[in-house]
C-alpha cells in the first residue's frame, strides 16, 4: 500500500470515530504567540512540550531552518497575519542545534537536484529571471546568528506594529532546552 493511501484510510476512520473533537479550538492563539520554528521532525512534540504550549495556544509556522529569508516572502506575511488579524501579541523565533540548513552546501544540494532529473541549464537559467539559486539555497554557520538576523528583520519590518516583542531561542533537539538569543522584551 503507497503513503497516501495509508494516509487516506487512517483519515476515514478518523472522522468516522470522531476523534478531531479533541482538536476543536478557535482560530485565536490563547496565548497570543505566534511560533516561527525549524521543520525538523525531532521539534514536532518535543518544541510544544518544552515551551508548555498545548494545541490552541500558539500559531505556528515552519519552514527550513526557522528562517525570514526574505521581508515580503510567505513566512513575514504568516508572522504579520497572525498578529494583524489573528491577536498574537508576541513573536519567538526558534532555531535549533544540528539544524540541517546549517550544513546546505550549495555544491551538494546542486548535484542532487542534476542527479533527480533537474537540468543543468534549468538551473543555470534561473539568473535571467533574477534568481540567484545559490543565495536561495544558502544555509548558515551559526543557528544563533540566523536567529537574530530573522529576529531583526520581522522586529524591523515597516509593517509590524510598535511594542510587539520579538524573541529569538534555540532549542537542543536531543534535550529540549532553551536558550535564550534575543529577549524582545529589551526593545520594545
Amino acid at each position: 500500500m503507497k503513503l497516501l493511501n495509508e494516509i487516506l484510510d487512517h483519515n476515514r476512520n478518523f472522522v468516522e470515530n470522531e476523534e478531531y473533537v479533541q482538536y476543536k479550538t478557535t482560530k485565536f492563539p490563547d496565548k497570543k504567540l505566534v511560533v516561527l520554528s525549524c521543520m525538523d521532525t525531532r521539534l514536532i512534540d518535543l518544541l510544544p512540550s518544552a515551551m508548555n504550549v498545548k494545541h490552541g495556544d500558539m500559531k505556528m509556522v515552519k519552514n527550513a531552518g526557522a528562517l525570514v529569508s526574505h521581508p515580503f516572502g510567505s513566512i513575514m506575511r504568516s508572522i504579520l497575519v497572525a498578529v494583524l488579524e489573528l491577536n498574537a501579541d508576541e513573536v519567538m523565533v526558534i532555531g535549533h542545534h544540528d539544524c540541517g540548513m546549517g550544513k546546505v552546501n550549495y555544491d551538494s544540494i546542486r548535484e542532487k537536484m542534476e542527479a533527480r532529473g533537474i537540468k543543468k541549464e534549468t538551473i543555470d537559467d534561473l539568473k535571467y529571471a533574477g534568481i540567484d539559486v545559490k543565495t536561495f539555497l544558502k544555509g548558515f554557520d551559526s543557528v544563533e546568528e540566523s536567529v537574530r538576523e530573522s529576529v531583526d528583520m520581522i522586529a524591523n519590518h515597516p509593517l509590524m506594529p510598535d511594542g510587539v516583542p520579538v524573541h529569538g531561542l534555540v532549542i537542543d533537539p536531543n534535550t529540549g532546552k532553551l536558550d535564550l538569543v534575543v529577549d524582545g522584551y529589551q526593545s520594545v
